[in-house]
């Protein structure tokens, strides 16, 4: 309960002032001329002028309200490293119980930190304001951190904080912690396929004396080097790019004797892969009506460099024309075939027969190329039937399908096979939900004997149409018929053309997203998207391991023929590992090296600056044998430093709410009148003597 005086003035403040002006020069003109009775007119005069300033008496009913500390109990993942988690919960048990002993302390416990697959390091003190959003600064007595001290989010100033009370960081971990990590220096963002990067890195012992450290580096969980570095040296590695799209570097150094964590031993860098050029040689046996389709899909890919040669004029064709007056140009076939054929990435034969242009030995060299892993196409026509096939050359020996000689000339509609269904060159086709596929007629068909590879495609009686094959290190695609034409001019509503040409050159050309058999890892949004492509009817589960290392094990469900999938909470930052014995896959989730694990050892330095400018304190709760001691608390009521040997301080607040209010106007009715009059016949009666 409070008491107090107010004024209401009965008249505007320039009219009281001028009041109070005039009483003050009449009652020195009585002290001056020394009047009788001068003391009882000035009361007199003073007694008018407050009536006009109308003074109450006040009563306020108050309620004290309580002081508030937060604690901020750190839960991010670098807690969970020796014994912090059981230090951690030891102290936060032992701190309900000491603040709980305080009056007039309201406590309020908040976890922070937690991985969500997106917070990069550990972020207190966006929970402390959080937390105390809703409580005015004047009741604030403070804050308690419990954390292992690698905070990410200490503001610049103090004034940050919007109070003004002590904040305490009380440490778990111990002193004595040992760690090594990675640490990156300089990191590519992007590479040229077939080119090489450097990485710049070093290695750094934290707690212990530093010794030779054995590094590993992986590109796609593949082994690339090992070598013994000096901690604290910075070392360049070369790393050779070797496919477009994502390329994983991993650096992992040896773990030392009684380590913390593993966990940043490695470091990651992504590198994209940029192609520079896909070169394809595209050979057109004779001038047709389809010829152009292959040209303008490959000459509107601005990733392709296109050298594209129609014979013309093949060797037995005599017109008696002389040589010298021929425009023609002569068919490099030492230069294409011999000298640059491996600077090719995909050579295409289109309706090309044999007429006496390539010399036998250069097809050998062609299914050599094949072998050490170029592609080849053949877009076949009635030559591929002919006495002059292909097929009957050294390419035999790496195409897939036979020819028997014979050429359907009958209209009929594409199909996919069961394994077309499941193949990423033809599954999901635009028009191919239907049976038959809602696709225009096609009028030719080579017929043949699939001797090896895969029919992803066919035709009447199910004759193959489109057959794929790996010979070696490279691959072979056969596509017998040469109508792709009339889908590209849109005969009977057309058809595919270009997602299927594309696919197909690019399947050859061994574009990762094309794989037959392959397992992805996918980032959409807060989840972790698992899939699996194959051929198989069934998969097996996927082993799923999580930056943290933890493991877990995920059951995929089928999708799209072919396709089989899952989905996971990415809640952890980092690299992300999943394998289901045959095949494995990287991907990263957030920064490649998230914050939480680039420095893990507990430390009070991080946080001192800043307590000790509020008044607060930083200091270990464990001593050498892991035991929990905290500190007493007390509450003060004023102070500038809230800290000593053995204590720490909370800044108790006074604050109080208003319950209600009581006036009574001391010149208001009969009491007023009573001091009014009181004070003119007090005047009265001195005048009277």
């Amino acid at each position: 309960m409070g008491y107090g005086i107010t004024f209401a003035p009965l008249v505007p403040l320039y009219v009281l002032w001028g009041a109070v002006a005039l009483a003050v020069v009449l009652a020195l003109l009585l002290v001056f001329v020394r009047s009788r009775g001068a003391a009882i007119r000035a009361l007199a005069l003073a007694m008018m002028v407050l009536a006009l300033a109308n003074p109450s008496f006040t009563r306020e009913d108050r309620d004290p309200l309580s002081s508030v500390v937060a604690v901020v109990v750190d839960k991010s993942p670098s807690q969970g490293f020796g014994d912090r988690l059981k230090q951690t919960e030891e102290a936060r048990a032992q701190l309900a119980e000491r603040l709980g002993r305080i009056n007039g302390l309201d406590v309020r416990f908040v976890e922070a930190g937690e991985a969500d697959g997106e917070t990069d390091g550990t972020r207190l003190f966006s929970a402390l304001n959080a937390t105390l959003a809703d409580v005015p600064p004047d009741r604030v007595a403070g804050a308690i951190l419990l954390t292992d001290g690698r905070v990410h989010d200490i503001p610049a100033e103090v004034a940050a904080l919007g109070f003004n009370a002590p904040v305490h960081a009380l440490i778990t971990g111990r002193r004595d912690e040992r760690d090594r990590r990675v640490v990156l220096v300089t990191t590519p963002r992007f590479g040229i396929v077939g080119q090489s990067q450097t990485i710049v890195y070093r290695v750094e012992d934290q707690g212990a004396r530093p010794s030779p450290a054995e590094v590993t580096i992986r590109r796609d969980g593949e082994v690339l080097d090992r070598r013994t570095v000096t901690p604290g040296t910075t070392v360049n590695a070369q790393i050779q790019i070797p496919h477009a799209g994502q390329n994983i570097v991993e650096i992992e150094a040896a773990p030392i004797e009684n380590e913390l964590t593993t966990v940043n031993n490695r470091a990651v860098v992504s590198i994209d892969g940029v192609r520079d050029k896909l070169r394809v040689l595209l050979v057109s046996g004779e001038p047709h009506a389809g010829e152009r389709t292959w040209r303008n899909l490959l000459k509107s890919d601005a990733s392709v460099d296109l050298v594209h040669f129609t014979i013309l004029r093949p060797p037995e064709k005599q017109d008696g024309t002389p040589i010298n007056e021929l425009s023609l140009i002569a068919f490099p076939t030492r230069e294409l075939f011999q000298q640059k054929i491996k600077e090719f990435n995909l050579i295409i034969f289109d309706r090309y027969a044999r007429q006496g242009v390539l010399p036998i030995i250069y097809f050998d060299n062609i299914a050599r190329y094949v072998q050490e892993g170029g592609a080849v196409l053949v877009a076949a026509g009635p030559d591929y039937a002919s006495p002059t096939s292909i097929w009957r050359t050294p390419l035999e020996q790496i195409l897939p399908a036979e020819p028997s000689g014979r050429t359907v000339e009958a209209p009929f509609i594409a199909g996919l096979t069961e394994a077309g269904k499941r193949h990423p060159v033809t599954r999901g086709l635009a028009g191919s939900e239907t049976s038959p596929p809602h696709w225009s007629h096609w009028f030719r068909l080579v017929d043949t004997r699939a001797e090896n590879g895969t029919t992803i495609m066919d035709g009447p009686d199910n004759k193959p149409l489109l057959v794929l094959s790996r010979e070696g290190e490279g691959r072979v695609g056969l596509l017998l018929s040469d109508h792709i034409w009339l889908w590209a001019r849109g005969y009977e509503g057309g058809g595919p053309h270009l997602d299927l040409m594309r696919r197909l050159s690019h399947w050859l050309m061994k574009q990762p997203d094309l794989e037959e058999e392959a397992l992805r890892l996918i980032v959409r949004g807060r989840d972790l998207l698992i899939e699996r492509q194959t051929m198989a009817d069934t998969v097996s589960d996927v082993t799923l391991t999580l930056p943290s290392g933890a493991t877990r094990t995920v059951q995929l469900a089928a999708g799209e023929p072919g396709l089989w999938r899952a989905s996971v909470r990415a809640n952890e930052l980092g690299l992300w590992r999943a394998t289901d014995g045959k095949l494995n896959a990287l991907v990263n989730v957030g920064p490649a090296n998230p914050r939480e694990f680039a420095e893990v050892t507990s430390t009070t330095d991080t946080l001192a600056p800043f307590t000790n400018a509020t008044g607060g304190d930083a200091r270990r709760i464990t001593d050498n044998a892991g035991n929990v001691t905290l500190p007493r608390i007390a509450g003060l009521r004023s102070g500038d430093t809230f800290r000593g040997e053995d204590w720490i301080g909370l800044k108790m607040r006074d604050a109080s709410v208003v319950r209600g209010i009581g006036v009574l106007p001391m010149f208001a009715g009969l009491l007023g009148l009573l001091l009014l009059v009181g004070a003119l016949a007090a005047t009265w009666a001195r005048e009277g003597r």
